[in-house]
Formats: structure tokens, C-alpha cells, sequence
């Protein structure tokens, strides 16, 4: 993950938005004598909370994990979708 400073960041605010938007890669901004903080796509903020929802009951991981397993091992048919 990259970092720039605040500085940085706010000469060329539009530029470093667009980068992390097009790129999917997160970015550290860090200020002075303050906690740095991340730049993130709505995009990717959004795969991030879906994902830990998900994730969140034991039951729905361990179901989505034996399911990963399954693709990885060529364990799997492939089902035709009903076309409206």
C-alpha cells in the first residue's frame, strides 16, 4: 500500500482520488503529528463490508469456505440460470 502526505494528497486531490478509485488499491495518507488514515473507493468500502457481513455468521464462513474448496478441487456442476 502506498503512502503519501497530506500535503500531497490535497495539491492533487482529484488526481489521488481518481488513482485509488481506477487502481483498487487503498492509500495511507499521513499527517503530521496525527494518525495517518486510508483512501478507499466506495467501490472497494463496499466488497469490504459485504465480504465481513458474510463472513460474520460461523456458520455462513464455513459454508462459503467448503464451497471455495469445492471450486478449487473441480467439485462442482454448473447450473443454467432461468432467463426472464
Amino acid at each position: 500500500m502506498d503512502a503519501i502526505t497530506y500535503t500531497q494528497a490535497r495539491k492533487n486531490f482529484t488526481d489521488t482520488m481518481n488513482r485509488v478509485c481506477e487502481d483498487h488499491i487503498p492509500l495511507i495518507i499521513t499527517r503530521q503529528n496525527q494518525d495517518p488514515v486510508v483512501m478507499l473507493s466506495l467501490e472497494d468500502y463496499n466488497a469490504i463490508e459485504e465480504t465481513l457481513y458474510l463472513l460474520r455468521s460461523p456458520r455462513n464462513a464455513q459454508r462459503l469456505l467448503k464451497a471455495l474448496q469445492a471450486v478449487e478441487k473441480d467439485e462442482y456442476s454448473e447450473k443454467k440460470l432461468i432467463e426472464d
